[in-house]
């Protein structure tokens, strides 16, 4: 049983990407196929296609790669479910000069942190993706 699914989802996507596969398989739930819609968004993913029948539903993302290099290096889960981290709109930084991103959960919906700063929104930071 897995508690964080989120960690799940992005660990699953870091150890596809450095072992070489072109898709992954996971677990459906609305919360990831959103967080997955925007990691293609910032062009960490490909292709995201919900399958499977109404009881058991899974998530298949397809990963990218630049050339021969994964485009995903490291992933750093923040808010975690023993402790929640919160920021302002205010308060969104680049992240490593603006070659990774920040994920943040808002009140309009999952958003990178460039998307979260022009729409002048805060909320959960759930991790960041480099």
């Amino acid at each position: 049983m897995v508690t964080d699914p989120i960690s799940n989802l992005i660990v699953s996507i870091k150890n596809g990407s450095d072992a070489g596969k072109a898709s992954i398989t996971v677990p459906y739930s609305a919360l990831k196929e959103s967080i997955a819609h925007v990691l293609a968004k910032g062009g960490y993913v490909s292709n995201i296609e919900k399958k499977g029948k109404k009881v058991i539903k899974t998530l298949e993302i397809g990963l990218v790669y630049l050339g021969d290099e994964p485009r995903v290096h490291g992933v750093d889960r923040i808010s975690k479910p023993s402790r929640r981290i919160y920021q302002k709109a205010n308060d969104i930084r680049m992240f490593k000069s603006g070659f990774g991103n920040t994920v943040i959960s808002t009140p309009k919906g999952v958003l990178l942190d460039i998307d979260a700063k022009k729409n002048k929104v805060g909320g959960e930071v759930l991790f960041k993706i480099w």
